[in-house]
């Protein structure tokens, strides 16, 4: 298999990362709230940070 001569630096790797993009970000519905976002990701609703379906944090001062 071949190798490159020389290391591509991290700039020359990224530039050409740039490229690849997905058209549309994918999206789910949350069975608790019903909002919709990005899987595997936390989101806020109602001073409330949910994952996974669960509460994770609130706003401070709303305890």
């Amino acid at each position: 298999m071949a190798h490159p001569k020389k290391r591509s630096s991290a700039s020359r790797r990224d530039k050409r990362r740039t490229h690849i993009k997905c058209a549309m970000p994918a999206l789910v519905v949350c069975p608790v709230t019903g909002v919709v976002h990005t899987p595997h990701r936390a989101f806020w609703h109602e001073n409330k940070m949910y994952y996974k379906g669960k509460v994770v944090m609130h706003t401070a001062g709303t305890q």
